[in-house]
């Protein structure tokens, strides 16, 4: 399947980008399961395991580098596709339908449990005491709690509109935007692409005195103004994203280079955990040159690890594959629903005297089946699923209908 934009036909590679996008979801449940374990100077996390593991400290760490960078590139690039394929109405009632309303919608019922398990925490801690009640939202503080990306998407999605809209008003003939596209090939045919890109995110993070090398992009999940930091990175990826959709063949650069994108990423990785120690800190470093090098490290492993993800599935996942649609399918509801419940599994475990490998296993093998399952059974073939999926799944598809068909992912 093909798009044109401006002059060139754009080949649809969506399969590799699908399995890219259900992958940084499912990341971020793994992500989230590691941190209880995460050994630390103070409590980062709503329960600590007795059995801290420096193993899952730095899984944490590898994933939070590039996980949600590449989860906002795919989604400008996705916006992109959906904005001339659908026109600017039809595209900003399906944002609202499947990101608006999945986020109203589903925080109450995500907030709610996540106060049940504090609940349980604290009745634990004080037997026959009733826990205090948590402080009410005042603006612009709120909660937002893992459901913080679906926020910063409607922020973007404004933004890139009134910019588009801006743009193509004031440039009738096209030489800015044909400009900009210059620019984005050149960025990406060069070898210094991840360079360029970690340009003004190692800038913010520079320019944090506060910032905290251990936990990359700080989360935006209590405020309705999002930090800057978490602006400046996030946005980057995702006009990047926009702007890459508009030259759909310039994506298999990633694919050929993504050996050397990976061994960028792990060289930089490593050269983080060099600076920043192998278990968390919660103080800025003091060395205002080595706290540069630092956010320099850590912005180049996020691009190039980015692009080492993109370039991977490009080359390994490219073809159409029953399993991975189903999970692509499925990581979005799944991202939903799972922090209470892997929450509650991390309560459940943490004052056992298991090694940390058998709690860690039991909390993945326990909250995927069970997330799987309420997605089958009670998502997939439903309103929920044609809300989420944008459409609803037929209970019989045969599998050549399912491969041709091409869904708009939530992203």
């Amino acid at each position: 399947m093909a798009e044109t934009v401006g002059s060139a036909p754009v080949p649809e590679r969506l399969h590799a980008l699908d399995a890219v996008r259900g992958f940084a979801l499912l990341l971020g449940i793994i992500f989230h399961a590691t941190l209880s374990f995460v050994p630390a100077p103070a409590k980062i996390w709503i329960v600590e395991d007795n059995r801290p593991s420096t193993t899952l400290a730095l899984l944490f760490f590898a994933i939070h580098v590039f996980r949600m960078t590449t989860f906002f590139l795919i989604a400008g690039l996705f916006a992109h596709m959906n904005f001339h394929r659908r026109g600017m109405k039809e595209f900003i009632r399906d944002r609202l339908k499947r990101i608006a309303l999945p986020l109203v919608v589903a925080w109450p019922f995500v907030f709610v449990a996540i106060l049940a398990v504090g609940a349980w925490i604290a009745r634990a801690a004080s037997p026959g005491q009733l826990p205090a009640a948590p402080p009410w939202p005042t603006f612009p503080n709120f909660p937002l709690t893992h459901l913080w990306f679906l926020y910063v998407l409607l922020e973007f999605y404004v933004a890139i509109l009134v910019l588009r809209t801006v743009v193509a008003a004031a440039d009738s003939q096209g030489r800015l935007r044909s400009f900009v596209d210059r620019l984005v090939s050149l960025v990406l045919r060069s070898p210094a692409a991840p360079f360029v890109l970690a340009l003004p995110v190692g800038a913010a993070f520079a320019a944090a005195p506060k910032w905290l090398m251990w936990f990359g992009v700080p989360t935006p999940d209590s405020s309705f103004i999002t930090n800057p930091q978490a602006l400046i990175a996030f946005g980057t990826a995702f006009a990047f994203g926009w702007l890459l959709h508009r030259q759909m063949d310039l994506i298999r650069i990633l694919e050929r280079r993504w050996v050397l994108n990976l061994l960028l990423s792990i060289l930089m990785i490593a050269a983080c955990l060099a600076i920043a120690g192998l278990t968390p800190t919660l103080r800025p470093i003091s060395d205002r040159w080595i706290a540069i090098a630092g956010a320099a490290c850590y912005a180049l492993a996020t691009w190039s690890a980015t692009f080492a993800v993109i370039g991977i599935a490009l080359r390994f996942l490219s073809g159409f594959s029953l399993a991975r649609r189903y999970v692509a399918d499925a990581s979005y509801w799944l991202y939903l629903i799972h922090l209470p419940i892997i929450m509650a599994l991390q309560v459940a475990v943490s004052g056992l005297n298991w090694p940390w490998p058998i709690k860690f296993a039991a909390i993945l093998s326990i909250a995927f089946p069970l997330m799987f399952a309420s997605y089958q059974l009670f998502v997939r073939h439903g309103f929920i699923g044609a809300v989420l999926n944008g459409r609803r799944m037929a209970r019989h598809a045969p599998m050549a209908a399912a491969a041709a068909a091409v869904s708009s992912p939530p992203t």
